[in-house]
């Protein structure tokens, strides 16, 4: 499937700050999952700095803005193709290992309730027991746009049993983990076509290390493994290693942010 990508970031301050410092983690993965046709990221008065390719794949820009500015607006645009691989990521260069990504983050700190979610559930097939992780995840949250903010750990969004792709991220891996199986959050976007289903094209979703297969995607807010839909961008323990954008600014006041994101078909 080739698909159109026009994602524009929008950051507004009530006071102008002195300077902006961002990385970002905006390039599609190279990986025989996707094709990048064409891709631009532009940063309004920005200066692009340097980039680096980190250990699971993912490149990383630096940008700067110097102020004074009250607002920053970060465009991206571009256009891939993309093959749907039964959710296994073919191709991506990295040299972290899998047990590398056993560990805990705030996130996706298990409690009592996701430990009794990741007993709930067995399979001796590694893959047959992360399928079956992803379906109790999200029969246990359903998705609801709003119901959770960005700080919202897994433990809480299965407490309040609704969340939406970064709280199904979050509690999948948080099981998986406690399962013995490496796993990570990933960050994306979703095409999204006329279903009738809530859908949002900035999207996130689980991988999961199976033996002899390597990283399997998951996406319990969908109920399904990434297909041709889905474009990749990176991965991280949890949403916010993971975050396409991430930045310090210096001076006084308070920031506001705006996304507007929209995947089209180039057939369309």
């Amino acid at each position: 499937m080739r698909l159109i990508v026009e994602h524009v970031t929008t950051y507004r301050y009530d006071q102008p700050v002195r300077a902006v410092v961002q990385s970002h983690r905006l390039l599609p993965t190279k990986c025989d999952n996707q094709i990048t046709h064409r891709w631009q990221v532009a940063v309004s008065d920005g200066m692009m700095g340097g980039s680096f390719r980190d250990g699971a794949g993912d490149m990383i820009q630096a940008w700067s803005v110097r102020g004074p500015v009250d607002h920053i607006e970060v465009k991206v645009t571009g256009e891939v193709t993309t093959t749907d691989l039964s959710g296994v990521l073919r191709g991506n260069r990295e040299c972290i290992p899998p047990v590398a990504w056993l560990g805990e983050t705030a996130p996706t700190m298990p409690d009592a309730a996701l430990r009794e979610l990741a007993r709930s559930v067995s399979d001796s097939n590694p893959l047959g027991l992360a399928h079956a992780l992803s379906g109790a995840v999200a029969e246990a949250i359903v998705y609801k746009p709003g119901a959770t903010d960005a700080h919202t750990t897994a433990a809480e969004a299965l407490a309040l049993g609704e969340g939406v792709c970064q709280d199904h991220a979050h509690a999948l891996i948080c099981c998986a983990r406690l399962h013995d199986l490496p796993a990570r959050y990933v960050s994306g976007y979703l095409f999204t076509d006329a279903d009738g289903k809530p859908h949002e094209a900035a999207h996130a979703w689980a991988e999961v290390h199976i033996d002899g297969l390597g990283w399997v995607g998951f996406d319990p807010a969908n109920a399904c493994c990434p297909d041709e839909r889905y474009i990749r961008l990176g991965c991280g323990m949890d949403a916010q290693a993971a975050a396409p954008i991430r930045g310090t600014t210096r001076g006084p006041g308070s920031e506001s942010m705006e996304i507007a994101v929209a995947v089209a078909s180039a057939q369309q």
